[in-house]
């Protein structure tokens, strides 16, 4: 199953990602998490994409498909994987049209904007180990009772007035792919504010019906 996951900031689409993964046997492709992996290998696509990265401009569209490419030729991606973060626009999704990869199913988490501010402001980061937390007790995954609280970071950027701006960027450019993959006859809407298990569930209920 070749996926890729929709929605706003705060929609949940990492952590149910990582379920998905475990239950599924797939693999989650982030492509910030590419960028910096060619980057660092030192691949020839990876280092045009530094001298982008470097100079504070945004990585060409058609380096991040080739990137994409190259990873799922990999043999971890040979049952399938999800796209997190890709396509962000409808030319990244034309661009990924012209390639041999195939998509099977576009899942479409619905969340409204005051949950998403909710969400994101009560996120925090644990020094000690780099997991995500929330510190909002409807909010998932919680700390671990007991966890002392100066181990939580909260990022500068999940403030409430960055959430508002990240939003209004997400309408402007992201959320028209949701008409452009429906056309397709490839979307399906989960509610993604309901309980993290009710949403995986109801995920893995869209994906068979694509199989």
């Amino acid at each position: 199953m070749n996926l890729i996951f929709l929605g706003p900031p705060g929609a949940g689409k990492g952590t149910i990602a990582q379920r998905i993964v475990e239950d599924l046997g797939i693999i989650q492709i982030s492509t910030g998490d590419l960028l910096r992996a060619a980057v660092k290998e030192g691949t020839e696509l990876g280092l045009k994409a530094k001298e982008f990265m470097n100079s504070g401009k945004l990585v060409p569209d058609e380096l991040v498909i080739g990137m994409l490419k190259e990873r799922i030729k990999k043999d971890d991606c040979q049952d399938g994987f999800i796209l997190d973060g890709f396509p962000r626009t409808i030319p990244q999704a034309e661009a990924l049209d012209q390639t041999d990869i195939k998509i099977d199913k576009v899942v479409n988490f619905q969340v409204d904007d005051e949950l998403v501010i909710h969400r994101i402001t009560g996120r925090r980061t644990s020094k000690s180990t780099g997991k995500i937390f929330n510190i909002y007790k409807d909010c998932a995954p919680n700390p671990p009772e007991g966890h002392p609280e100066e181990d939580l970071l909260q990022r500068d950027d999940d403030n409430e007035e960055v959430v508002k701006k990240r939003l209004i960027q997400y309408r402007e450019q992201t959320e028209p792919l949701i008409s452009y993959y429906q056309d397709k006859d490839l979307l399906a809407d989960v509610n993604a504010a309901r309980e993290l298990d009710q949403i995986v569930s109801d995920v893995k209920k869209a994906i068979q019906t694509s199989t």
